[in-house]
């Protein structure tokens, strides 16, 4: 390990690893505007349902009859491909017209990417069907989102790539130069979700702890930002008991991290945010340990982490008028002779106690630490992202985040945020009868609570306890953070769930009111 200075002179630890490309399918697809088809490229349209049944679009020969015999009835994403002279006319479903937004028309433009899988080149005409109550701007953005997310393939290991003759979607729209500012900023949103789920998707072991911070020290580098780095020689000293009491099972060091993004000439009191996100990196489940079963996935246990990462990678092109902190907390969750045992207590960066009565709840454990130190940075608000509980996928399943947070209004405005990019939340309380299930006879606290009861929630709880009262939401992501089969935007493995969200609480954030 060496020291070094950072971006803004502050002391680090260099990871001891370096950043490499990842996994997503070379030469990823390109995504243009132009205001006709690019000759012979295939050609997407939209579909709306009217008073009358679906509305036949301009150029296509086929009649409502005809739709109805191909068993085609416009329901929102569906397909119906007709041969053309040239390249292949792609109908896609927007459901009644009286019900379209912008999700509609991300739905419809990850349907249609798929189905041109095997095209070369897509001109989609969707932005222009949008009705003028919708701002097409952000139609263009999330249409462009959606192709790029859907067309993701994740091909870092496999000795043959599959093919895949798409290469470019042409958008059709009537102005390019209004449309241009919304396309790159789909294309960088895009970008962040794809590196998430790169992160997310490589083996654990090519993403250890010192990996990952290494893609944390290049989105810093590439951003301009002030990066802290503590390693495992610094864990007594900055009094970070968690994180060292779960990494102590593990050959791999573990690391804190911490990425501050400054506005350009900001004042002093510029709004603040503070993202925490859990990042074990392979979580066995220590003494506690896992089945076989419930360990295949647990590659997928930085996701938090990694969605600190790519928001920071392209934190400075965005250029948000906000000041963005981010912590990564990160370790390995290993069984061995020196691990941490159950009863052992540990103590917080903040000083609170917790006897440990599952090595297997390691998250709260070191995003106590993290949350810590964010609360000593006085921002604003704060947000933890942690693949935390499988409870949550028992109560939400694999499509909704769990929301928890300890204020009305900032809580609202991040489910604001993810109704507007379409991402799926539902809040959780903080019930406070509930506090006493993590009571512990020998330390202020344990880190479960009584087995079978509200485990969600009582992360929460535990949670809540290390922002010292500071706006706070917690995002359970353990079920949408990874998935096993393809739909929609969505893509088998790491999904980057959250990052559209955060980018837009970021770019519309208030202080929240007490």
């Amino acid at each position: 390990l060496t020291n070094r200075q950072g971006p803004t002179g502050i002391r680090c630890h260099g990871s001891g690893a370096r950043p490499r490309n990842l996994g997503a399918m070379p030469a990823t697809i390109s995504v243009e505007l132009a205001t006709t088809a690019p000759k012979g490229a295939s050609i997407g349209t939209g579909v709306v349902i009217g008073k009358n049944g679906p509305e036949i679009p301009s150029g296509v020969s086929l009649t409502a009859a005809n739709l109805a015999a191909r068993g085609f009835e416009a329901k929102p994403g569906q397909i119906l491909a007709i041969p053309a002279k040239s390249g292949t006319h792609i109908l896609v479903g927007l459901g009644p017209i009286g019900a379209l937004n912008i999700d509609t028309f991300r739905t419809a433009a990850a349907a249609l990417a798929r189905a041109a899988f095997s095209e070369t080149h897509l001109a989609v005409s969707l932005v222009e069907t949008a009705p003028t109550r919708l701002d097409r701007k952000a139609v263009a953005q999330a249409v462009t989102e959606a192709v790029l997310l859907a067309t993701y393939t994740y091909t870092a290991h496999r000795s043959v790539v599959p093919p895949r003759a798409l290469i470019g979607v042409t958008l059709v729209v009537r102005s390019e130069r209004a449309m241009t500012a919304a396309v790159e900023k789909g294309k960088l949103i895009a970008e962040a979700v794809i590196l998430n789920r790169d992160l997310v998707n490589e083996p654990p072991a090519s993403m250890t702890p010192r990996i990952l911070t290494s893609y944390a020290e290049r989105a810093a580098a590439d951003n301009g930002l002030a990066i802290t780095i503590f390693d495992e020689t610094d864990l007594d000293r900055e009094r970070l008991g968690g994180l060292k009491a779960v990494s102590l099972g593990s050959a791999e060091p573990p690391r804190m991290v911490k990425m501050v993004y400054m506005p350009a000439g900001a004042a002093r009191n510029v709004p603040t945010i503070a993202l925490v996100g859990k990042g074990v990196t392979f979580d066995s489940g220590g003494l506690s340990l896992k089945p076989s079963d419930g360990m295949l996935t647990m590659k997928c246990d930085m996701a938090g982490a990694g969605l600190v990462i790519s928001i920071m990678s392209i934190i400075a092109r965005l250029a948000p008028a906000v000041r963005v902190i981010g912590y990564c907390c990160i370790t390995e969750n290993m069984p061995s002779g020196t691990a941490t045992k159950l009863g052992d207590v540990m103590v917080a960066r903040n000083g609170k106690t917790v006897e440990n009565h599952n090595t297997d709840a390691e998250g709260r454990l070191i995003l106590m630490d993290g949350l810590s130190l964010a609360a000593e940075d006085k921002p604003d608000a704060i947000v933890d992202i942690a693949t935390l509980t499988g409870a949550a996928i028992v109560a939400l399943g694999t499509e909704i985040t769990a929301v928890m947070g300890n204020n009305r209004s900032f809580t609202s405005q991040v489910m604001a945020a993810a109704r507007s990019v379409g991402e799926e939340t539902w809040e959780l309380p903080l019930f406070p009868r509930y506090r006493k299930h993590i009571d512990s006879s020998i330390a202020d606290m344990k880190n479960i609570g009584n087995a079978g009861q509200a485990g969600s929630i009582i992360g929460g709880i535990f949670l809540q306890e290390f922002v010292d009262g500071r706006p706070w939401v917690h995002l359970d992501v353990a079920g949408p953070a990874f998935v096993n089969a393809d739909d929609g935007m969505i893509t088998r493995g790491g999904t980057g769930v959250m990052v559209r969200t955060l980018i837009e609480l970021i770019e519309t954030f208030e202080r929240p009111k007490k």
